[in-house]
């Protein structure tokens, strides 16, 4: 989940591509049900539905929960 002008959004795309991930990106403001959710805990990465890192992300936390 992300949303335009986040800096840790663009931070968050750049690691996950630095793991050789390629996410399918949703903004936030677009969808009411996901700005309910995410809003203020952006970006948030999920894996199969689960949340596996938010705001400012670990990049070794997010390696062992992506399994790469």
């Amino acid at each position: 989940m992300t949303r335009a002008g986040c800096h840790l959004c663009d931070d968050a795309l750049r690691l996950l591509r630095d793991l050789g991930v390629e996410p399918a990106l949703r903004d936030v403001d677009s969808d009411p049900r996901l700005s309910a959710l995410y809003d203020f805990r952006v970006p948030v990465v999920l894996v199969g539905g689960r949340v596996v890192g938010e705001g400012r992300l670990d990049r070794d936390a997010l390696s062992r929960a992506l399994g790469v």
